[in-house]
Formats: C-alpha cells, structure tokens, sequence
C-alpha cells in the first residue's frame, strides 16, 4: 500500500480497533492514530510516497526475577504498551534507518562481517542482526524506514532490545513471510547486542520484547532456554503497571552492578560451581558458617536472595495461571523486600545519603495502602520502580508520588499482549 494511501486511512479512523487491541488503552486511541500519521508524514518526507508495511515493538518490564538470569535462574517478564513503530518499505541490497532525529548510517546487506569502528552503534546492531538472521538461514534484504520509539530510555524498559528486536521483525516481515519464531528473533537480537555491539547482555530483554504479554524463561540452559509464554489477559485483574522515574543518576554504579553477579559467583565456586542455579541449596544454608567466613556477608544475603528469588519467580507463574491476584501481589512484595534486604540494590553504598529509589518505595506504600503493590525496577541501585496499582486508583497513585519526583515521572502502563508484529 502506498504511503500516501495508508496515511489517508489512518486519518480516516480505519485502524481504530487494532490500536486498541494492540495497546490496551482507549484513551490512547487518538494519541496513538496521531503518531502514526506523523510517522508515516515523515517516511514519505525522508524517501517519497512509496509501497509501504508498518511493524510494531514494545518495551519490557521485569516482574520476578531480580538479578537471576546472570545466575541462569528463572525470570518472569512482560511486554509493555510503549512501544517502537517503523514505516518500512524494500530496498534492494541496503538497510537505512531514521530512528526519530537519528539518521544512522546506510548497511550493505553484502557486507555482514564485524566493523571494530561500529562498537556500541546503532549501526552494529543493524548488521548483526542481518547477519544474524543470515546464519539461521532466513533470508535477508534491504529496506528503508522511518522508526520512532515510546520506550523510555534508561527506566529499564529495554529501548535497545526493542531496537534489536524490530529490525529482525522487520526482515522476518518482508522477507520471511513471517516464518522466523519470536525466540528466534529474540536470540539475533542477543547476538547482535554481544557479538556486534560488544555488550554482554542476557536474553530475557529481547525475548520479551519479540514474544510479547506475560512470558516466563528458565536460563538453567542458557544456550537453549526455555521460554514460556502465559496463556494470561491480565487486563482482567483491573490493575495497571506503573513505572515510576526517580530520576537518580546512574553514574559510577558499574562497579556496583557488577559487584552482584561477582558475589554470587563467588558463592558458588565454594561449592566447585560457576553458578549459583547449580548449586544444592540445603548444603549452602548447611555451611552458612563456612561461606561467611571464606567470601563476605553480603555475598551470602545476595546468595539467598538468588534461591529465594528463583523459587518465588515459580509461585508467581502458578498464582497467574490459577488468577490468584492476590497471591500475585504478596509475591511482588516479598520479591521486593528480598530485594532490598538480601540482594542490597535499592541505593549505593557509594553515596548513601542519596536514596531516590528507597524514597520511592516508601512512598508508594504509603499511598498506595491496600490499593497496590510495589518493589525496585530492573538493576536497581538508581532509577526506577514498578507498581502494579487498582485501575480505579491509579490517578490517585500517579498525582502523588508525581509530588516527590516532578510531573511525568509515574509513566502508566498495560501489559501488552503482543510482541514484534507486522501492524
């Protein structure tokens, strides 16, 4: 379809229904029909009225499983209804990409191999997952488009992965007919992110993104995880995520990021283990005594923090499946003191007096009462929080916790029942 012809009928209201299905939110009805049709004005700016199809990536939000996929544990996540769209139409033998005012430099679809010159680029990204795709044998082509992104940079909701994650499904899309499974894609993405990009990362980001609403993966195999997608609407327990921005810096915390992972690990070679998923978790609480006094204190709290978490990642799973919201919530609340009391990333100890995401926390149990629950977002130590808030109360929740930490600071979410899509 031309672009002049699908900008029409978005201005005629045609995609009404997909929007709502796609983002589960009414109200967002016109907000969303407006970004498409400023998207789609900017396509036929940058490359003319061209043939044209329009894809669709969300964002992601942990939900269980604080710091255990570096321990080959459990996590449970879900996509987001902030998401990244792309006017997209084919190209012979080039990629091109405007990502909002980013105008990314052209790939040669021929030219696959690693550029040591496009470390930590969006244009490493680009070819590795081309290349990617290239290695699984799907096919592979050029394409020009236009890509605008909703998800929050730095609030642990994966913009990067998203960016991953679309431009494989936009491949899949044009070029694959759509055959290249959502895991698949999520893997190229990691691939991409490790291999071209130079950024060790896990899997759960780009498998949330790619296969969308509720999904639980299990890393004890981290080369073939098991990802399971839930069969959930959670629109029916009537509560909505909320992200709340505590706008902490994340400056100078690497060492305390990569303190957790270490500690562990340490952990768990005292056992003759690399990871602490293999270790036998009744020997580790029998010779507590003993890890004490070979490794340190908070590397046993961040020990039991780990076998605690990924059990509970389990629980929470059942309490979905069996629409126990309830029981839900009682988890994210224990998941979110285990957080702060055992794994210990909720402030840095390297500035304590400063302590956005505690501040936050406690503040949203005070206003939330019995009305919603709430615990540390993502790796902690700055940045955000999560809570799942009642429907009904969620403009209450958002107007004050915004008086501590500024207008726009309590971003409003649905779990998103789809993951890469063709729109």
């Amino acid at each position: 379809m031309k672009a002049t012809t699908l900008l029409k009928q978005f201005k005629e209201n045609a995609f009404q229904d997909r929007i709502i299905d796609l983002y589960e939110d009414e109200t967002l009805l016109n907000y969303q029909q407006s970004r498409y049709c400023t998207a789609i004005g900017k396509f036929i700016d940058l490359y003319g009225d061209l043939d044209v199809e329009v894809y669709s990536v969300p964002g992601r939000s942990e939900v269980g499983g604080n710091h255990t996929d570096h321990q080959h544990g459990r996590v449970l996540a879900a996509s987001v209804n902030l998401d990244a769209i792309a006017i997209v139409a084919k190209d012979e033998n080039v990629v091109k990409v405007v990502s909002d005012n980013f105008d990314i430099k052209e790939i040669d679809i021929c030219d696959l191999d690693k550029k040591d010159d496009e470390k930590a680029t969006s244009e490493a990204l680009i070819r590795g997952v081309l290349a990617g795709l290239k290695k699984e044998g799907a096919n592979i082509g050029g394409f020009k488009a236009y890509i605008t992104s909703d998800v929050l940079i730095g609030a642990g909701l994966s913009s990067s992965a998203a960016f991953e994650v679309m431009i494989g499904t936009i491949v899949n899309g044009l070029y694959n007919d759509m055959s290249v499974d959502k895991v698949t894609i999520a893997k190229i993405g990691q691939f991409a992110e490790n291999v071209y990009f130079e950024k060790p990362c896990g899997l759960m980001d780009q498998c949330a993104c790619s296969v969308g609403s509720l999904i639980s993966i299990d890393f004890n195999d981290p080369a073939s995880p098991i990802v399971s997608k839930m069969d959930v609407d959670f629109s029916q327990f009537n509560h909505s995520l909320c992200i709340v921005d505590t706008k902490g810096s994340h400056a100078d915390l690497t060492d305390e990021y990569a303190a957790v992972p270490a500690e562990m690990k340490e952990v768990a070679a005292l056992f003759g283990k690399q990871f602490l998923r293999d270790v036998d978790v009744n020997e580790f609480f029998g010779k507590i005594s003993d890890v004490r006094e070979k490794t340190n204190d908070r590397a046993v709290l961040r020990a039991i923090h780990f076998f605690e978490e990924n059990e509970r990642v389990v629980r929470l799973v059942a309490a979905l499946n069996n629409k126990d919201f309830d029981n839900f919530k009682r988890e994210i609340t224990n998941s979110g003191n285990s957080s702060y009391k055992y794994l210990q990333n909720v402030f840095s100890t390297k500035d304590v007096k400063n302590q956005s995401v505690s501040i936050a926390l406690a503040m949203s149990e005070h206003i939330l009462q019995n009305h919603g629950v709430c615990r540390v977002h993502g790796g902690g130590f700055a940045g955000t929080i999560q809570a799942f808030v009642e429907n009904g109360y969620v403009d209450t929740y958002k107007a004050e916790i915004e008086k501590v930490f500024g207008k726009d600071s309590c971003h409003v979410l649905k779990i998103r029942k789809y993951g890469g899509v063709k729109f």
